[in-house]
């Protein structure tokens, strides 16, 4: 199920070596470093027990490394090992994210958790069904091919009072059988077993709905998340933050909170704390605690009011051509420039996106136990199996004495704030011998947390005299997509890491297109800009929600239209003339016919408001997406309002068609309010925005009038990432029915009123 042509979204984080050069750190494919075993931590990825067990009561327990980003995975992965088990869906209990249960597969990331996450669990599930079919045979005193299993219950063909079940086989007991590891951890780890799973074609369970399993506790307060944990013995932790962006702490005077039960001050480096016996006490010891710290001169240069100017005028720190994952690679962008010189139209614009915040509904929260040679930790991390290495590595302990277990959060969206708290507590856990709980509050959690780099993309395009592309150009400059890394390994990617002593990484990344358009002299580029400030910076970037995807294809999307429209062809039919993957054709074509797509097709008015449509591809995670959305946009208040929206999506074989429509919904939410609201919004000094007034999110009244959704289920491609496709041409698609709908063409996001207003007039 795996794809042979492999792009950045498919690169499998930790089975690369990072090759570290005077210029920094940039990630190289190494087949060498893969050829050797990496060394365990926890339980054996070749061992059949790792990844199944079986009770004495027939329940089938999933042990698997990913965790949920809040799309039900669990019950796709239940729905995977029922099928090859032959056992009832009701029958299979999945557990995610457990250090101690489960192998490293990389956690949450880069839409792999069907992807790439399922294969190991359909394959460790077809050998546990032949090793109990064999163990049955010798029950039953027959051969394998006689025998027939439906819902656990192995019996003889044509005689089913000939019977075993699989608890009588294996309850409670090991299986002991090894499977074929290939020797990666992360999100490319697989296992093998002599036995071949089913057919798509046999399927009973995999491609029907199956609902979530999580709602009801969720709904009724039973859910258990992070933020409720209390271990006894508990402490309350907080941290103080400086009030500018680079300041560091001169004195700490701890009898300021002295009048204050229990509190006590920590203080190592540049990390100030708190801890108290209850939350409130540490709340308001850490408002209270007087900190004198450096005052730095303008730190964030500007705000941004300036944030572009900084990013056009700033000296690239790297420079490359490829998706970032890849190495670096040289580009020519003069054959390009010649034809843009001898063309007879050029058309060229700049597209600009700011920072987003990660915005978690609930902000980082973690609880760490930390003893004298061991830790527990519970945490809401993407990743729990990285978090747990660099916990160890911040308490100098042995991870293997390590012990991160994941839980529910309240969102999560790539490299957030999750990590962050949960380091702060083990620091402080070591420190006072207690358990410690650290909550984040919603002030940090939007302007402390990591964010969505800022960019600007620049395009040019050729025409000859009869409207035919001769060349294109595509260059993305911005802030650095791996200011910290995309997982927490070690203190020098958290803020409490820097503060400490951790000097940040070098390592680069930004992102290009990878549709399949074929231009003539076609190039593009990224490069990245150096950091407003180099230490525990509230600007800090990482991974948010489709890395630097909803940047460049927002730009490339935008564009594209813009040249279909210059060259007099409808936007589909100049995307459809240029795409050369079938399914990026079929899952455009799907889109369209059921939004009732019309080349003749006008844009209307009445009074203030103004009705348009438009149009948007992407292509990554091996899936193929399209949105098509009709929208109003209000010319008194600058509002935009999405009337009717159609989102599509080609992820192959859909394990479970429910789960795949429930997230393209949230996608379509996420995507209108990252489109339409979110940016970050800071002056010289520190980030004003702290709260959802000033960070704004979409909100009820902006739910679409009407949405479809369109799944092009493919048995005969393997299944591709389901959480992210579908949001990241959402803003192109928006932007391009804003100027179908008035003539303005917007070129930066989010297309708040507060823009739009001015423009419309």
């Amino acid at each position: 199920m795996s794809s042979t042509h492999i792009t950045r979204r498919e690169f499998l984080q930790s089975s690369g070596a990072l090759v570290v050069g005077f210029s920094g750190v940039y990630p190289i494919l190494d087949v060498a470093a893969q050829a050797v075993a990496p060394k365990l931590l926890g339980p054996d990825p070749s061992a059949l027990d790792t990844w199944i067990k079986i009770g004495r009561d027939g329940l089938v327990t999933i042990n698997s490394g990913k965790m949920d980003c809040g799309q039900g995975l669990d019950v796709a992965y239940a729905q995977v090992a029922a099928e090859e088990l032959d056992v009832p869906l009701a029958q299979v209990l999945v557990l995610l994210g457990d250090t101690k249960t489960s192998a490293n597969q990389g956690g949450g990331s880069a839409s792999s958790g069907v992807r790439q996450g399922a294969i190991p669990i359909r394959n460790a599930a077809a050998e546990a069904r032949r090793v109990l079919v064999g163990l049955a045979a010798k029950e039953l005193n027959t051969i394998p091919e006689n025998l027939q299993v439906v819902d656990g219950k192995v019996f003889v063909k044509g005689n089913p009072s000939q019977s075993v079940t699989y608890a009588q086989l294996v309850g409670g007991k090991d299986f002991a059988t090894n499977l074929e590891w290939n020797k990666k951890i992360g999100n490319d780890l697989n296992v093998v077993g002599l036995a071949k799973p089913k057919n798509p074609a046999e399927y009973k369970i995999v491609g029907k709905d199956a609902q979530r399993r999580d709602i009801k506790d969720k709904v009724i307060g039973a859910e258990h998340f992070t933020a409720h944990i209390r271990p006894e013995n508990l402490l309350h932790g907080r941290a103080i933050r400086p009030p500018q962006a680079g300041a560091t702490p001169i004195s700490v005077d701890e009898k300021s909170v002295a009048f204050i039960p229990g509190v006590k001050v920590f203080k190592k480096d540049n990390f100030v704390a708190v801890v108290a016996e209850n939350e409130w006490d540490a709340v308001k010891a850490a408002r209270m605690l007087k900190v004198v710290w450096t005052k730095e001169f303008r730190p964030l240069q500007g705000g941004d009011k300036k944030m572009f100017d900084y990013i056009k005028n700033a000296t690239p720190t790297f420079v490359n051509a490829v998706p970032m994952f890849f190495g670096k690679k040289d580009y020519n962008a003069e054959p390009t420039n010649a034809a843009l010189k001898t063309s007879a139209k050029v058309i060229e614009a700049e597209y600009f996106a700011p920072f987003q915040s990660h915005a978690r509904i609930a902000p980082s929260c973690g609880v760490v136990d930390v003893k004298a040679d061991s830790a527990q930790i519970w945490t809401d991390t993407q990743k729990p199996h990285f978090q747990r290495q660099g916990i160890a590595k911040l308490l100098k302990l042995d991870p293997a004495n390590v012990q991160a277990k994941w839980m529910h959060g309240a969102g999560s969206y790539g490299r957030s704030d999750a990590d962050e708290a949960p380091y702060e507590a083990a620091l402080l856990s070591q420190e006072f011998g207690r358990p410690v709980r650290v909550q984040w509050s919603r002030e940090e959690g939007t302007a402390w947390g990591p964010k969505a780099p800022a960019a600007i993309m620049s395009m040019k395009a050729g025409l000859d005299d009869k409207n035919n592309i001769t060349a294109w150009l595509f260059k993305a400059k911005g802030f650095n997509g791996w200011d910290v890394k995309f997982n927490a390994e070690s203190p020098e990617h958290t803020l409490v890491g820097m503060q400490t002593g951790y000097k940040k990484w070098s390592a680069y990344n930004f992102n290009i297109p990878e549709e399949s358009y074929q231009f003539p002299n076609h190039v593009h580029w990224w490069e990245t800009v150096a950091p407003y400030v180099e230490q525990a910076s509230p600007m800090r970037t990482a991974h948010l929600r489709a890395p630097q995807e909803m940047q460049t294809r927002f730009a490339q999307e935008c564009f594209v239209d813009e040249v279909a429209l210059a060259s007099q062809m409808d936007p589909l039919a100049f995307r459809l003339k240029h795409i050369q993957d079938p399914r990026e054709k079929d899952i455009l074509e799907a889109v369209a016919k059921k939004f009732g797509w019309e080349s003749n097709y006008k844009p209307t008015k009445s009074g203030n408001i103004s009705t348009g449509r438009g149009i948007a591809l992407y292509n990554g995670y091996q899936s193929y997406a399209a949105v098509a959305c009709e929208v109003e946009v209000n010319k008194a208040t600058g509002r935009v309002w999405v009337k009717r929206i159609v989102v599509g999506m080609d992820c192959g074989l859909v394990i479970n068609p429910a789960g795949v429509r429930a997230s393209l919904e949230g996608q379509i939410m996420q995507g209108i309010s990252r489109a339409l609201y979110e940016e970050v919004i800071f002056d010289d000094n520190h980030v004003l925005s702290v709260d959802w007034n000033t960070y704004r999110i979409a909100s009820m009244k902006d739910v679409p009038g009407k949405v479809d959704i369109v799944i092009l289920n493919r048995p005969d491609k393997a299944s591709g990432g389901v959480a992210e496709p579908g949001l990241v041409s959402l803003p192109a698609a928006l932007a391009n029915a804003v100027y179908n709908a008035t003539q303005v063409r917007i070129r930066q996001y989010p297309l708040t009123p507060q823009r739009m207003k001015p423009l419309l007039v």
